[in-house]
């Protein structure tokens, strides 16, 4: 009599295992969700790289402006903005400090002693580097201008590891790289539907990204700008995780609480 509940009982626990793992198995995702960048027609390809995007200097711009020349104490007059300040951003979870720069005010100029405002709005940094050296001629000796942007930031949010807003120091960044310093997705993040949201001239755009498909390296959203947001939602396998977690967990408790005390009656 003994034997034979026994062999029931492991016949029971055996079926309730199968029917836990069967419903968890509803959440699964395939390999094909999580492979970046399908499509290829072979396995060695070559394909015409797409033109960079080049950033152009916009209102409420923040730029770190670096002049040089051949008298060192003539440029410490232009250079003393760029100076290392209290100003604290957002990187990756981590506060740092950022430097002091020179503010793109509302009628796209910028101040700079000596010269006073100058219009940059509009130009490629190089550009803007450009028409200051021509100004600067006149006070300098074979001056030098480089131009960076300060607070050129991009937010990666949802599904990653890491989520954060990010600064970006050279100006450019790719949703693939932002992803990567996002500490990528998580395995339910959806690969094939990535949110970027972008404003720019006064509109804001939500645009949808696959980046399972190699279609993203011609995509305009593959260069990302200032400001961008990402967001990688959660696929359906993770909200059903999560619900059938919620489910199956308490009634697997509620039998194997009741199994237990009916065979500790029988011993």
């Amino acid at each position: 009599m003994g034997n034979l509940y026994f062999v029931r009982l492991r016949s029971f626990v055996c079926l309730l295992t199968v029917a836990t793992v069967s419903a968890c198995a509803v959440s699964c995702i395939t390999p094909k969700q999580m492979v970046y960048f399908q499509n290829s027609n072979s396995e060695n390809s070559i394909d015409s790289i797409m033109q960079d995007y080049i950033p152009t200097i916009q209102k409420n711009d923040m730029l770190s402006i670096t002049v040089g020349s051949l008298n060192l104490e003539a440029n410490d007059l232009f250079n003393t903005v760029s100076q290392r300040g209290p100003s604290v951003a957002v990187n990756g979870g981590q506060a740092t400090s950022q430097p002091y720069g020179h503010l793109v005010f509302a009628d796209g100029s910028i101040e700079m002693p000596l010269i006073g405002k100058v219009h940059v709005e509009g130009l490629e940094l190089q550009q803007a580097a450009d028409t200051l050296r021509r100004k600067l001629n006149k006070y300098l000796k074979a001056p030098s201008v480089a131009i960076h942007i300060l607070n050129f930031k991009v937010s990666v949010l949802g599904e990653v590891n890491k989520p954060a807003v990010y600064t970006i120091t050279d100006g450019k960044v790719t949703l693939p790289e932002a992803l990567g310093l996002a500490g990528d997705l998580t395995i339910y993040g959806r690969r094939d539907n990535i949110l970027v949201v972008r404003e720019e001239k006064g509109k804001r755009a939500y645009t949808r990204v696959d980046l399972t498909s190699k279609a993203i390296f011609d995509s305009p959203y593959y260069y990302l700008h200032k400001d961008d947001l990402v967001y990688v939602e959660p696929a359906k396998a993770r909200m059903t995780h999560a619900d059938r977690t919620y489910q199956i967990l308490p009634l697997s408790l509620s039998i194997i609480t009741t199994v237990s005390l009916v065979l500790f009656r029988v011993l």
